[in-house]
């Protein structure tokens, strides 16, 4: 089998509420963006992936599908290869591996999760995401979760620690310990101002603090968990498996979030589940605002691997659309894992055209 074309699509999918407008120290947006491959074989089998592309400058899908032809006339089932050999941008090569896998289970007739080890998760908990909200929305927020069937949340955080505390309170106030509750505030803090934050948070009890300081060095992350009972996980620090080995090594960290648009596709999670697994250390998917594609790999992922343990993040009930043919469904907090071959979503051509950005 060869890979006879490669097509990337840019997307922006609106944001409804609970999700939208959803605000991170950094930024707000009420908005998805990502871009969509398809990828086409001389066997007649078409693989869909998808990488995000939220608020990454000068987009080009023209030029990111010029690029992708680097993969025409290449056998898609051989990933390690795909792998050895592939120098594009880390977020389109994971987007093309994500199609390449889809073909494989294509080819092979069965959902992904079987050719990753083998489904031990036939159902999968999410978590659900919010923006950083004042006192009272966190926890309107917070039992419309819980109404929902969720589980656990997950905050943007960062601004201000005051404003954090608040937000914490807010939700432990509303629903009490009926969501597991964790705080990301994307780098935002020194470890210092992280370790103080950390003390005013641990009367919450977080399931962990997310990446409150720099990725590196780890020496910080370190002292960090040091100075608080609470756990911290590294996200923004994760970007392959060679760097979760460092962590690890390093005990930087108690829980390890992965993305494929950051660690290079479907494999390389496959891998850092496989570390965090040897060392007893919880993986979760990170999730950046994904549509039916990103999100089908999280579930194969999750399903396949022991590591995947938690609820992993999720934005997805939060999407006016998706631009798959069979959007998913949350029920009680979990995605169903789809038992069609490959990813087990086909791309709806009508939604790629209505969604699709002139660029």
């Amino acid at each position: 089998m060869k890979i006879t074309a490669v097509e990337v699509t840019v997307v922006e999918v609106p944001q409804i509420p609970p999700i939208a407008p959803y605000r991170s120290h950094i930024r707000s947006s009420s908005t998805t963006c990502s871009a969509i491959v398809r990828v086409e074989t001389d066997e007649g089998i078409t693989g869909w992936g998808e990488h995000n592309t939220n608020f990454l400058p000068d987009i080009s899908a023209r030029k990111m599908t010029a690029d992708a032809q680097w993969a025409v006339g290449r056998d898609p089932l051989n990933i390690e290869a795909f792998h050895r050999d592939c120098l594009l941008d880390t977020r389109l090569k994971s987007g093309i591996e994500l199609a390449l896998w889809d073909i494989r289970g294509k080819a092979f007739g069965v959902p992904l999760a079987v050719l990753l080890g083998g489904i031990i998760r036939p159902e999968i908990e999410v978590a659900a995401c919010m923006g950083i909200q004042n006192y009272e929305r966190a926890g309107e927020i917070a039992k419309q979760y819980v109404e929902m069937g969720f589980g656990t949340l997950k905050t943007k955080a960062g601004s201000d620690p005051d404003e954090d505390i608040e937000m914490a309170r807010g939700i432990r106030d509303a629903v009490g310990d009926k969501l597991k509750l964790r705080l990301d505030p994307n780098r935002a803090y020194t470890p210092q101002q992280a370790a103080a934050l950390a003390k005013r948070l641990e009367q919450f009890h977080l399931e962990y603090f997310e990446q409150p300081i720099a990725a590196e060095p780890l020496t910080d992350a370190v002292w960090l968990r040091e100075h608080t009972a609470i756990p911290i996980a590294l996200n923004e620090s994760v970007v392959d498996p060679p760097s979760v080995f460092e962590i690890l090594d390093a005990k930087a960290a108690s829980h390890i979030l992965p993305d494929t648009h950051i660690a290079g596709g479907i494999w390389p999670c496959v891998k850092i589940g496989h570390l965090c697994e040897a060392a007893g250390a919880p993986c979760i998917m990170h999730c950046g605002h994904d549509l039916g594609p990103k999100t089908a790999a999280m579930l194969h992922v999750a399903a396949a691997c022991p590591a995947y343990s938690l609820a992993n993040d999720t934005t997805y009930y939060g999407l006016e659309d998706d631009v798959i043919t069979e959007p998913f469904q949350i029920r009680g907090g979990k995605i169903a894992l789809p038992d069609k071959p490959g990813l087990g979503i086909e791309g709806d051509p009508e939604k790629l055209r209505r969604y699709a950005v002139e660029c």
